[in-house]
């Protein structure tokens, strides 16, 4: 597992600057903290697989306030922050993405698993799959 500081949403991470979409000073920041916790391996997550493996992300978002927030707006920015850290080589990956709202938390974060696709178990409820349920 790898804990993460929250994240910016999609609309705070992208800016538009002379005709251009880039990062913005708070996206750029939050990329270079992810960075920077998981350099050296000090985030005990796995290290780009092939290039072709496939990976189930699943994300519990432990959040700063009550404000109401979608929680597909913080996927985005961390994908990207995970890519660029050498987590995995491409967010194109991921064929399984399942994020999770949960409690209050200070401070607030997110907690984030990966594991190779397909999957021998339920991330959320840790059942068995069968073969043919992936």
């Amino acid at each position: 597992m790898i804990t993460l500081p929250y994240p910016p949403s999609v609309n705070h991470y992208w800016r538009h600057f002379r005709g251009r979409t880039v990062i913005s000073r708070e996206g750029r920041t939050f990329r270079t903290n992810v960075c920077a916790l998981l350099a050296g391996g000090r985030g005990n997550g796995p290290r780009k697989p092939p290039a072709g493996g496939r990976i189930a992300l699943c994300m519990d978002a432990f959040p700063p306030d009550r404000r109401r927030r979608d929680l597909d707006n913080i996927q985005k920015s961390v994908l990207d922050a995970l890519q660029h850290a050498g987590v995995y080589e491409d967010d194109s990956q991921i064929d399984m993405l399942v994020t999770r709202r949960r409690d209050l938390a200070v401070p607030p974060r997110l907690e984030v698993e990966l594991n190779e696709f397909p999957l021998s178990r339920c991330p959320l409820c840790g059942a068995a799959f069968s073969p043919e349920n992936n």
